[in-house]
């Protein structure tokens, strides 16, 4: 979890050249968006899709033939809502 809040606080440079680890897993970190609020990383076909709130951080797996751009916008409606209501 290091990693993740390195990443969701801006320090993404190691984890673009080192890969993003969870789970004993090696994840290729493939996009940062909204001012480090959202974290993207593939491993295959399989990924993640990461968000932090003000109190939080949800962390969504997908795996294959699951579609990644579902799992993203879920994960992003959550954090929105979550956002909105202060946590």
């Amino acid at each position: 979890m290091a990693e993740v809040k390195n990443g969701l606080d801006g320090k993404t440079d190691s984890l673009y050249a080192n890969g993003l680890h969870i789970a004993k897993d090696r994840y290729v970190l493939t996009k940062v968006e909204d001012d480090n609020k959202m974290l993207y990383a593939r491993k295959g076909k399989d990924g993640l899709v990461i968000g932090k709130t003000v109190q939080a951080i949800i962390v969504a797996r997908y795996v294959d033939p699951m579609i990644a751009g579902n799992t993203a916008e879920t994960v992003q409606k959550l954090v929105d809502y979550l956002v909105k209501v202060g946590y």
